[in-house]
């Protein structure tokens, strides 16, 4: 016992220095002894998904060869086609555009629609808005170049009260015209819950049987490698993500993938690069190492970061906050959002979750205007890779309802210090105080 203690204490002592208090020290204590069962579920899934990537890898004999690079055209690049090949492995699907010319989430959802929708088509959004960089993609905000600017329509059900799919309006907004419906899996900026596979899959199922020829594109971000099974598995035709998230595991530097069949991944392949081109050209450069090494390691930080997402709700539900998802629902993404009420709670806890980041730690973070939205945004990432969300950050918009969104850590241990930290800034701003037999809880 007294060397369990004195482990105990050493590490309290470095808290402390880190400037984490005795009361937030112990109250965040009493919050993981809860949670213990829970976190060896998420072992139990992330186990299963890292055995699944390995398979992925060994089916398509990733090499040594397949790490390095190539430059100029990238012709016949080794590594970036038994790396798209092990994607779709992964995903269960026909083909997949894995490339570091797609900078970002956004803009891979944007090839994903672009080059599957034309002139006089229809776009469809069952799900309600959509993130809000988007809503330029589509032209709801105008936008140079925006599908609207190209002559595609755009229709949009919001969800029920509840934040169910409204089926009977779905089944009457379905037209001749709809040849794309996007579903996006995780929340964005809003308080909704996010989607199960299970549940895409239904409403995929739904459309389907209205209109069997319609493209089902699910929005994959924040959502891989929760679940044991990814949207083609119940019926999508293309899945989007970014590989500053999820599959990235935290080392990939750049990048994004579109997986699915293959005519529609084809299709993205001609828009990324040219007519008569498609996946033929495009130098991987030096990034194929952390882009397998980054999928190698993806179901686990996944795992981490859920596990940080699942402390962080039910801390603040604890204090009294309204949390989504709440302390005990299932999780289908890595995001927890968390509703203050005020700009004041949100900015604390974006400065708190800034201050315990292994790079940029003494810089404050501060809303501004961020391209693409509507409203100022704060955003908190002190993190290797410039804006990478599977690492520990945190932001939100400066609106009603005043939600914070926070994500990632590529170790449940940090995940942990930083919500810890978030609390404490809350604090120190006399926005939140702790219960107090806090006060008293001593080793």
């Amino acid at each position: 016992m007294n060397g369990t203690n004195e482990i105990n204490t050493d590490t309290q002592n470095i808290y402390k220095e880190l400037e984490i208090s005795e009361q937030v020290y112990h109250f965040s204590r009493e919050i993981l002894e809860s949670l213990k069962a829970r976190f060896d579920e998420i072992d139990k899934n992330a186990e299963y998904n890292q055995l699944k990537v390995i398979k992925a890898m060994q089916q398509n004999k990733v090499s040594e060869a397949c790490l390095s690079g190539t430059t100029g055209y990238g012709y016949n690049d080794l590594g970036r086609e038994t790396l798209e090949a092990v994607y779709a492995s992964v995903f269960h699907a026909e083909d997949a555009l894995v490339r570091p010319q797609i900078t970002c989430g956004t803009h891979a959802l944007a090839l994903a629609l672009m080059s599957n929708l034309r002139p006089g088509d229809e776009l469809l959004s069952p799900a309600g808005k959509p993130y809000d960089t988007l809503e330029e993609v589509i032209g709801i905000r105008p936008s140079k170049g925006s599908l609207a600017e190209y002559g595609v329509s755009y229709k949009q059900i919001d969800l029920l009260a509840d934040g169910s799919f409204d089926y009977d309006r779905i089944r009457n907004a379905v037209s001749e015209k709809t040849k794309l419906v996007t579903i996006q899996r995780s929340k964005g900026y809003q308080t909704r819950s996010t989607f199960s596979v299970k549940a895409i899959g239904e409403l995929i199922a739904f459309v389907k049987a209205i209109k069997p020829d319609v493209i089902c594109m699910v929005d994959n971000c924040y959502g891989e490698f929760v679940e044991r099974i990814e949207p083609v598995e119940v019926g999508a035709d293309m899945v989007v993500g970014s590989l500053i998230k999820n599959p990235g595991g935290g080392l990939a530097p750049i990048g994004g993938y579109i997986a699915g069949k293959k005519e529609c991944v084809e299709n993205a392949a001609y828009r990324l690069t040219s007519p008569g081109l498609g996946k033929e050209v495009g130098a991987s450069l030096g990034v194929l190492r952390d882009f397998y090494h980054g999928l190698f390691l993806a179901p686990t930080v996944t795992a981490s970061a859920l596990k940080g997402a699942i402390f962080a709700a039910n801390l603040y539900e604890k204090l009294g906050f309204k949390v989504i998802p709440n302390a005990v629902e299932s999780r289908h993404d890595i995001i927890q959002a968390v509703e203050f009420g005020t700009p004041e709670g949100v900015i604390a806890f974006c400065k708190g979750i800034q201050a315990a980041a292994p790079v940029d730690s003494f810089v404050t973070p501060e809303p501004w205007d961020m391209p693409g939205y509507d409203s100022q945004v704060i955003m908190a990432a002190g993190a290797f890779v410039s804006g990478s969300s599977i690492e520990l950050s945190a932001d939100g918009p400066i609106k009603p309802p005043y939600a914070v969104y926070f994500q990632g850590g590529l170790t449940f241990e940090h995940a942990r210090f930083g919500i810890m930290k978030s609390l404490q800034s809350l604090v120190n701003a006399g926005i939140v105080s702790l219960p107090p037999k806090i006060m008293s809880k001593k080793n």
